[in-house]
Parts: structure tokens; sequence; C-alpha cells
């Protein structure tokens, strides 16, 4: 795919004093970043640790690390919220001026803006929001820290790692608990405040960074109804780094356990460990080996980090009773293991579900459906790899009965059956389908949503690794083949592509996005087909935009994306 501009040939190490945002040459800049991160990665497993710290002062004071630290923090869903100084990074002038601000000398964080948000038990968790350059300068040190984190993370440590997932850490629960001869007891384990009470003396002596940076992050404080308040331990949750930190404060944990537990043919404890972030469970063969071997083991682990395991939350169960992790419900009946949607995560889900159509009464139905459907589909693609067929018919029978609640209110003096001629049709072999007699906006069903087994990414897989680029190649493709189930058209223009953007030749994924960009612009005749279409990253679909650059349609290059 060819691009007529001249910004192609933008150099990625231009000096700062002159920055043209829609002129950066994103290839060389994630060339360059990516180059160093493995780098990074293979000087860790090495144990070559002065090669890793000089490499990660080279990656931080790089102009390429520092234009896609901008870019992160100016794309994510919080690029609107600013923090204490009320500034946010909006225009490409904004971002260029941030690019040459990333300075580590003189740097000082500002304190965080504190809000608190509704937890599902009632109570409320703390968030902080720092503002957009202690955003950026934490996203720049991500970029040299994260190599180092998942080379030396836990084989079944699932929360806030790239390429790994909620579903990955439920199936891990499967394969440790599904058979016959698994282990019947589990540990709950639940950290109290994790993020608010880490050890600052701990993670400054044992997290390999810039020590100096860390300190001044850790100790800037935070600010609620205009009084500074000073922090003496943990990590904000709200910063871009802090989920990184908090999963290596926690990284040991299951060498630690394998190392008093190996397994042994003739006396196997059947001792496993599945962690998401804070959330935890470990399995054991017996309620007294867990209780008096285990639970020691992990309140010593903690201890040392500043850390306490939640009495509210941590608790042993048989695996007949069942337990609830991640919003699934892990339970065996009669002998078989079963995942199903937790009763707790349905109810809230629905609850979310009556308070949009209840707040929405004079709302158009297509404004209704375009509301609905994106939270519907979201709930169903997380449980579709669950026993979840039953479950989505129940919830898709509730949401009609509150649609019926909603038409009915809204025409109290026509009868229902010309309601249900308004409001509702026939669909292939659907009946009562919530849509538009124009057909355009048509309510989605859970239960349309395929139930399908996923499969889990390998524990020692690391994507900073380049003996696992093939694996991930793959598995990228799967995984956005399978994000596109429903939409065959988009599918097709993403094979063709390859899978690439073509301005920046970077990979487009479930996290990065895209936007579905008009080679030739529907204002000047062009049509809706394929052939006048191509997939961009959001920030290259601006550039394009912005630049009026000519983006031509590639020619397909057969490639195989399908395997996992």
């Amino acid at each position: 795919m060819e691009v007529s501009t001249d910004a192609t040939n933008a150099k990625t190490c231009a000096p700062p004093t002159d920055v043209n945002w829609h002129q950066i040459n994103w290839s060389k800049a994630h060339s360059t970043v990516r180059r160093l991160q493995t780098r990074i990665a293979k000087a860790t497993k090495e144990g070559r640790w002065g090669k890793v710290k000089a490499l990660q002062h080279l990656l931080t004071h790089s102009f390429s690390g520092k234009v896609l630290a901008v870019k992160r923090v100016t794309e994510n869903q919080g690029k609107r919220t600013p923090g204490v100084d009320k500034e946010t990074w909006s225009t490409p002038e904004t971002k260029s001026e941030a690019v040459k601000s990333l300075r580590q000398r003189g740097y000082n964080p500002l304190p965080l803006r504190r809000i608190h948000i509704p937890k599902a038990n009632g109570k409320k968790r703390p968030l902080g929001i720092p503002t957009m350059k202690d955003r950026a300068m934490q996203a720049l040190y991500l970029l040299a820290l994260e190599p180092i984190a998942e080379t030396k993370a836990d084989k079944n440590s699932y929360g806030f790692r790239p390429e790994r997932s909620c579903a990955d850490a439920i199936e891990a629960c499967f394969t440790a608990l599904g058979q016959k001869a698994c282990a019947q007891w589990v540990l709950e384990g639940d950290i109290k405040g994790c993020f608010d009470n880490i050890s600052h003396e701990w993670m400054i002596g044992n997290i390999p960074m810039d020590k100096t940076i860390l300190r001044k992050w850790l100790k800037a404080g935070f600010i609620e109804h205009n009084t500074l308040f000073p922090t003496d331990a943990g990590t904000p949750q709200g910063g871009i780094i802090s989920p990184v930190l908090a999963n290596m404060t926690l990284d040991g944990l299951e060498k630690l356990i394998e190392a008093h537990f190996p397994f042994r043919p003739k006396k196997n404890n059947k001792i496993n460990v599945v962690r998401y972030a804070d959330d935890f469970i470990i399995t054991g063969k017996s309620k007294e080996i867990l209780e008096k071997e285990v639970k020691p083991l992990v309140e010593e682990f903690l201890a040392i980090r500043g850390l306490v395991l939640s009495e509210e939350k941590t608790k042993i169960t048989h695996i007949e009773e069942g337990f609830d992790f991640l919003g699934q419900n892990v339970r065996k009946y009669d002998g078989k293991l079963l995942i199903k949607p937790s009763k707790k995560n349905v109810h809230k889900f629905l609850e979310d579900i009556r308070e949009t159509i209840k707040g929405n009464k004079t709302i158009a139905q297509a404004g209704l459906i375009a509301k609905l459907n994106p939270k519907i589909r979201g709930w169903a693609n997380y449980h579709k790899g669950a026993v979840a067929k039953k479950t989505f018919h129940s919830v898709d029978h509730q949401i009609w009965k509150n649609l019926w609640r909603w038409v009915r209110r809204r025409h109290p003096n026509k009868s229902p059956t010309w309601i249900k001629e308004k409001y509702f049709s026939r669909v292939g072999d659907r009946n009562w389908v919530f849509n538009c007699k124009n057909g355009e906006f048509q309510l989605t069903t859970a239960s349309s949503v395929p139930i399908k087994r996923h499969v889990k990414i390998k524990g020692e897989a690391n994507p900073f690794d380049l003996e696992w680029e093939t694996y991930f190649e793959h598995r990228s493709g799967f995984k956005m083949a399978n994000s596109m189930t429903g939409r065959k058209q988009l599918r097709a223009l993403w094979r063709s592509q390859n899978g690439i953007c073509p301005i920046c030749n970077q990979k487009i994924t479930v996290e990065t996005g895209w936007a579905n960009h008009h080679i030739l612009w529907k204002s000047k005749g062009g049509m809706d087909g394929n052939s006048n279409r191509v997939l961009l990253h959001t920030n290259c679909h601006n550039k394009v935009h912005n630049q009026k650059l000519d983006v031509r349609k590639p020619v397909p290059v057969k490639r195989n994306l399908r395997k996992a």
C-alpha cells in the first residue's frame, strides 16, 4: 500500500526543537522502540542488568519513545480527563509541545486529582488522576519497564498484561479444576487495598527503573477537596504505570509456592495458582493444606511488601459449592466442572440495562437501540467462552420485558397488536425482534453471540521475546477475526490488508482499534463497498485527513491469519 506524501521521509530522531505531529514517521518510531524493547527482554533473560539499565536509559531519552508516550495518552479513554492543572492535549500543536516537554532534568510530578468510583460491594474505590505530562512520563518509562515485567512475570498471572485477559484466567481455572483427579479445594484470595498499601521502600528497592523518577511519583501526594495529602504507601490507581508496578510486586508468589510444593507423582498436593491483578485462587488437595501451609506462606510473602489478605473476601471453598471469580461462577455439578456467568454479574448487567431504558423514556427507538447494543454485545462477548447459552436466553427475555414496558408507557391508549406492529417484527425465524421499520437499527441479542471455547495463552509466552513473534502474530490475527464475528465485510477488508495499517505499517488489533476510511470520500462520489475502503489506526486516520494524503488500495497478499 502506498502513501503519496513526503511525510514518510520524516526523521524519527529529529531534534525535539522542531516537532510536527503529523509529519512524525510512526513506522520508524514503532520500529525503534520495538527493537529496544526486545533487546531489554533479551538482556533481562540473560541476567545482564547493566545492559538492561543502559538500554532503558536509551529508550526513555529517545525521541521515538517520547512521541509514542504522548500518542498513547492522547488516544486512550482518559484523554479528555484533566489532572489538577486542568490541561488536556487535544490539538497537534499541543501534542508537539508535549513531546518537547518530556525532559528528565528538573522534572517534578504534580499531585494527583483524587476522585472516588463505586465498587460492587457498595463501597467506593479511590482513583488518582495524574496530569497529562505525568501520564506521558509514566507511559515513557512503562515502555522500558514492561519488557522486564513480562520476562520476569509469573506464568499464571493474567491481569493488566499485554495479550492476556480475563478469559485466559478463567481457562486456567478450568485446566486446574476440570478433571476428576484435580484439586477439590480452592483458596479464594483477595488483597486488602492492594494499590494503596504496597510498601514504597520495597518498590524502590526492587523495581528495576530510575529510582529518582519512581520515588517522585510515589511521593507526589494527591489533592482532594482542595487539600494536599501526602502518600506514604501504595501506587495510586489511575496511573498508567501503576498496574505494572502492582504486578511486579506480586510476581514471585507462584514461584514461591511451586518451590515449597514441588510436583511429585506419588504425593501430589495439586497446588495451582491463578492470579488476575490482586485477585487470585490457589487450588489444593485438602482444606488443611490450604489453611495451615499455603495461606501462612501467602501472608508471609505479602507482609514483606506491606500487604495483607482481606478477611472479608479470603476464604476456602469446596469445588462442589463453587466460587465466583472475575464475573464467572466456577463449580462442579456431579463431578463435572461448569463455568457460568455468576448471578451477581448477571444482576449487575440487567440493572444497567434497566437504568438505560428507564433513563431514556422519550428517546427515539433507534437511539435506544444504539445505546443498548454495545452493552449487550460487550457483556455477551465477555461470557461467550463459558456455559452461558441458557443464561443468554434468560437475559434476552428480561430485556424484552423491560422494552415492552417502555413501549407500553409511550402508547398507553394503543392496543398490544398496534404496538407490536410498530416496534417489533419478524426477522428470519425470530419473532418479536425490536427494530425500526426501515431495518437500519435492530437490537442485538445475547443469544445471537455464539458460544466458543477460549484458547488460553501459553504461560511462558512473552510478547517482547523474538522467539514468540510468530505465535503472537497468529494469535493476534485469530483474536481480531473473532472480534469481527458477524461483520463479514469488515473482516474481509482487514484480511486483504494482512492486518496492517498502511500509514504506520503497524498491526491493527482489538487493543489499537481502527477507523474505516473511504479512499475516495463519499462527498466526492465515493462508494461504500470494500473496493473504496481501507482500515487505519485512529491517529493515522486523523493524519490522512489533516494532510489530505492519497491512500491507495493494496494488492492482497495471501497470508494465514486464522491460526490460534
